[in-house]
């Protein structure tokens, strides 16, 4: 599989939110409700007005195998809401989201490491993500095989998640 990585805007909140909506899909049928519900991202008039914002403030970006997209992320210059910003420079990564087509085969690593050259190349040394980290820990694992390393958990709404750092240079 090739995958092209391209930098998107707003006019990809559709497309960011079919990945969202596919991934909640996926994770349903795993049984792994607790990180995202049961609820199509694009239902949600919440989270449909998120993902635009970060769309809007940040920069989505968007890997493609064939032309179909297969993953994203956002870059913000800040966490949300919910966690203290880091006291330094940071990118922070926010929604990133694989199309289950292509589950195991490389599209959310390579996002994140073009996340990591993106942030090296603009000078900041500090790159951020927080994600749900309960039922058995494996997507807190996941970033960590990525170069990240915990740094505090946090909990809201009873959502149990965990900050991660890495260091690029």
């Amino acid at each position: 599989m090739t995958l092209t990585i391209r930098e998107g805007g707003p006019d990809d909140a559709p497309l960011i939110l079919g990945l969202l909506d596919g991934a909640v899909r996926w994770l349903v049928a795993e049984g792994r409700t607790g990180q995202w519900g049961t609820r199509a991202w694009s239902a949600n008039p919440r989270a449909v007005a998120q993902v635009h914002r970060y769309a809007t403030a940040g920069t989505p970006y968007i890997a493609e195998s064939d032309g179909m997209p297969a993953a994203t992320l956002t870059l913000t210059d800040a966490p949300g809401s919910y966690v203290e910003p880091a006291g330094e420079p940071e990118r922070y990564i926010h929604l990133l989201a694989a199309d289950p087509r292509f589950k195991g085969r490389g599209a959310g690593a390579a996002l994140l490491a073009h996340a990591a050259e993106v942030t090296r190349r603009a000078g900041i040394s500090l790159l951020r993500v927080d994600c749900y980290a309960g039922d058995d820990g494996k997507l807190v694992a996941y970033y960590e095989r990525q170069g990240f390393v915990r740094t505090e958990s946090f909990s809201q709404d009873g959502w149990p998640g965990q900050v991660l750092a890495r260091r690029v240079r």
